[in-house]
């Protein structure tokens, strides 16, 4: 009896032993941040310290940056350990704000590119993607303007940005086609989008057949729309693109490979559920008219990859050719070391 009386009270005391251990095991995960716990061992939870990283766009947000979108919205850039915010430029493109270190990431076109690393203070900026493969941008006028070919332009007054690669490209198309640049009048539009703009401002502007095209047929509005590479093949370029200082390439290159690796699986995601990822886009910039993002984000689609191998991947040749034709038209001070001018080295490697 006295040896039972013995084993209940070391089964209390066992009992009460495993009571305060677990009491304390609870305390301590209670001290612990909350992320930390639910990730678990070795997991990088949301209360890990992201790295703050700034895309400055080329424009208003529309569908050429859906993928961006997709990547802050999904989580994709989170997951790579970058704290991500998407802003738009005050004026002008986005060169020059990068090279002044004013974001990691920009949104150009490989026209500012080359102008930029050609004039006689290059700026220090390098393509490291293409948002889409081939060229969809041109000159477009409302029918009753009566601007079909570039010969057309003279004596109309074009709408824009007040970049330098305005002028060469549309002092290069004339010259082209025998009419005289002089006659143009150019006018700096802000903002104001293409609809607006031929409105009551200006006769031409120039546009992304993806999204003020699709928004001309959305909207039954008959356009006229000069491709640039049906006038000159070379001008069949990456437009936009990612671009970054060569400095942060240098000294950060493990950076731009986590912000690409997250920015691909966001493009790669928008061609593969375009609609889905017009959501991400809307939820960023709700002023963006659904019905036209739908449309285009269905056209660009194919357009973002097209043939190339992977998203993203630019081919030297493309850029000499682009350089070569505005060396040879005088439309930029020195000829362009193209292989300099833009890598592939930060893509995912597939």
């Amino acid at each position: 009896m006295k040896k039972m009386k013995m084993k209940m009270k070391m089964k209390k005391l066992s009992i009460a032993a495993l009571f305060l251990i677990l009491t304390a095991t609870l305390a301590l995960a209670g001290c612990q941040p909350k992320d930390a716990v639910e990730a678990g061992d070795g997991a990088q939870g949301p209360s890990a310290e992201l790295e703050k990283v700034t895309v400055v766009l080329d424009w208003v947000p529309n569908t050429n940056h859906t993928g961006l979108y997709v990547a802050q919205d999904l989580g994709f850039y989170e997951e790579a350990g970058l704290d991500v915010e998407i802003i738009q430029p005050a004026e002008g493109g986005s060169a020059s704000l990068i090279a002044a270190g004013q974001g990691e990431f920009g949104i150009s076109y490989q026209e500012e590119i080359t102008y930029a690393r050609t004039a006689a203070e290059p700026l220090p900026v390098k393509a490291i993607a293409a948002i889409i493969q081939h060229n969809t941008s041109g000159f477009a006028s409302p029918v009753e303007k009566g601007i079909v070919t570039p010969k057309d332009f003279e004596g109309k007054k074009y709408g824009g940005w007040g970049s330098p690669a305005e002028v060469a490209m549309l002092s290069g198309l004339m010259a082209k086609e025998g009419a005289d640049f002089d006659k143009l009048e150019m006018v700096d539009l802000g903002a104001l989008d293409f609809f607006a703009a031929t409105k009551s401002h200006v006769d031409f502007t120039w546009i992304y057949y993806g999204w003020d095209g699709i928004a001309a047929e959305v909207n039954n509005v008959p356009i006229n729309f000069i491709l640039l590479q049906d006038f000159e093949e070379n001008l069949d370029f990456y437009t936009p693109v990612i671009i970054a200082k060569e400095e942060l390439l240098s000294a950060r290159p493990e950076l731009a490979k986590k912000f690409l690796a997250a920015t691909t699986k966001g493009y790669e995601y928008a061609m593969e559920n375009p609609e889905e990822a017009v959501k991400s886009l809307l939820k960023a910039a709700p002023e963006v008219d659904e019905a036209i993002a739908v449309a285009s984000q269905n056209y660009l689609a194919d357009q973002y990859q097209a043939e190339a191998p992977q998203w993203g991947v630019m081919d030297l040749e493309i850029w000499t050719n682009y350089a070569g034709w505005m060396f040879e038209n005088g439309l930029i001070e020195s000829e362009l070391e193209a292989e300099e001018a833009f890598t592939n080295d930060f893509l995912p490697k597939k």
